[in-house]
């Protein structure tokens, strides 16, 4: 072989970071050519469900010859010719109108030339038998998901390039993951005020540590949405991991969700997968479903982690799951009641209480009557021993509402209430979408927690003075400065306008109250 020239370029050879990263790349420029598509909202879902049916065919593969070599039946959750093997694997493979026919339509000629069902159509009407749910979680994902896209061509190229993935690489598993977390962050600056299923990652982080789940516990997000928590909660269990039957416990007994959205539902399995979850237990329906009188030991959990939905409203078929006297539309509060009934009432197998960490808004810290009395169940049947008040901005722009972390357990009634106060990085006025909040932000409260004292970051007060007050938690600092927001004139003329007009209708609606009653 002749010698390379002196002045040749050495050839690079490509991490699998980088690998990966063009391959997406690559898939998502090609996205962007179709019409049927607009921005990240639509094509972060149509790059997923591709994903997940490579990923899918990837596990059974390898399931197939497991249980070949053991000797073993095995039964596909998806059958000929419907398989990603049978359809996709080939790039020369169906393209064009036929592909989108074969995909879209409810019937459609078969890549082995008959006519049946259409893909689309096949996975959705998909049952399970014989304990095993894959079906019934393949059916679920393609319910809420259809295929925008209007060109085949370039939908046969995309599915090439998700072809290059190997999703039975341990190392690329790895990557593919951190890489997804990437373009769900993007999806929810993409979403705006719909990306409200997303959380904080440093706020996350900082939630699974502070609450430490063990091995041999349940973990539970009754509000998953794209699955953050239980990701994070995943990766802090997997570390404990020393055995086979360690492996087995994790993957089969410790994480739990709850997502009734399509959209976040397909996001969360896919985002678990990547992260090593083999078969993700996140239950599609709303979690406030349940009466809670019927919520029995059985159904209950160890560990609970979650940022509930705030500031929607539920309707009267699920505030009748609840007491009388503890009834409301607020979403947030109904969370809270299920997430205090759900936590078990012994000690786990870890022997640790059960125990839970919840963002709230700033109005359950003051609310009253309905607020005030499930607050006061919080005190006297949980020990509520921590409340961190995070810094005005963590969730900007999505939401302007200050918010705050519960901490409590099971352990016994309140003795007191500690309060920590998180703080604005000195010089910052406020977090950005390219300036977020750091975990590193957090190491002080890290450090403060386990030897706690009075400081000018943190305070106690007794559970009898908040339950004389009217179980108001709302506390302030009693060493701190009030802060000052620093807004432009157009953002405080703006909220100015947006109070003023929601004065105007709940006076609307007082006076049409009294003139019904008057009547």
């Amino acid at each position: 072989m002749p010698p390379k020239p002196k002045n040749a370029k050495s050839e690079v050879k490509l991490t699998t970071t980088q690998s990966l990263g063009s391959l997406l790349k690559s898939a998502r420029d090609m996205m962007r050519k179709d019409k049927g598509l607009n921005g990240d909202l639509d094509r972060l879902p149509l790059l997923t469900w591709i994903m997940f049916l490579k990923f899918l065919d990837d596990l059974e593969t390898q399931r197939e010859e497991e249980a070949t070599l053991a000797g073993k039946a095995f039964r596909p959750a998806i059958d000929a010719p419907y398989r990603w093997r049978d359809w996709a694997a080939n790039p020369q493979g169906i393209t064009g109108d036929e592909l989108l026919a074969f995909i879209n339509q409810d019937e459609a000629v078969l890549p082995n030339g008959k006519r049946g069902l259409g893909l689309f159509a096949y996975l959705r009407q998909l049952t399970s038998s014989n304990g095993d749910n894959r079906r019934d979680v393949i059916a679920t994902v393609f319910r809420g998901v259809d295929n925008r896209m209007k060109s085949g061509y370039l939908l046969r190229d995309v599915i090439n390039k998700i072809g290059g993935i190997h999703f039975t690489s341990s190392e690329e598993l790895h990557t593919l993951g951190a890489l997804y977390e990437s373009m769900l962050r993007e999806m929810r600056d993409a979403a705006g005020d719909s990306g409200e299923f997303y959380t904080p990652r440093a706020v996350v982080r900082f939630m699974v540590e502070m609450i430490d789940p063990r091995l041999g516990e349940t973990v539970l997000d009754p509000a998953a949405g794209t699955g953050g928590f239980l990701v994070e909660s995943l990766n802090h269990l997997s570390k404990q991991v020393k055995t086979v039957a360690n492996r087995k416990r994790l993957q089969q007994e410790s994480i739990l969700g709850g997502e009734p959205k399509p959209l976040p539902y397909l996001l969360c399995q896919m985002n678990l997968l990547l992260h090593g979850l083999d078969a993700p237990k996140i239950d599609p329906g709303n979690s406030l479903r349940f009466k809670l009188s019927e919520i029995g030991e059985k159904d209950r959990v160890d560990v609970i982690v979650t940022n509930p939905p705030f500031g929607g409203e539920e309707e009267k078929g699920i505030q009748g799951n609840f007491p009388g006297d503890r009834q409301t539309a607020e979403t947030a509060l109904l969370f809270l009641q299920l997430i205090m009934r759900k936590l078990h009432r012994k000690p786990t197998l870890a022997g640790h209480a059960g125990r839970a960490a919840v963002v709230v808004p700033n109005g359950i810290l003051f609310g009253d009557g309905v607020c005030a009395r499930i607050k006061e169940e919080l005190l006297k049947e949980f020990n509520l021993h921590t409340i961190v008040r995070l810094p005005n901005g963590v969730f900007a722009p999505y939401t302007p509402i200050p918010t705050n972390i519960l901490f409590f357990d099971r352990s016994g009634p309140t003795g007191e209430v500690w309060y920590y106060e998180q703080q604005l990085p000195e010089g910052r006025r406020s977090y950005t979408k390219t300036a977020p909040l750091q975990f590193e932000e957090f190491a002080d409260c890290v450090a403060w927690w386990k030897k706690r004292e009075e400081n000018e970051r943190a305070w106690k007060v007794p559970t009898a003075e908040l339950l004389a007050n009217g179980c108001n938690l709302d506390r302030k600092n009693p060493r701190g400065k009030e802060e000052i927001m620093h807004l432009p004139p157009d953002k405080i003329a703006a909220d100015i306008l947006k109070k003023e007009q929601r004065v105007a209708e709940i006076i609307g609606n007082i006076q049409k109250l009294l003139s019904k009653h008057s009547a």
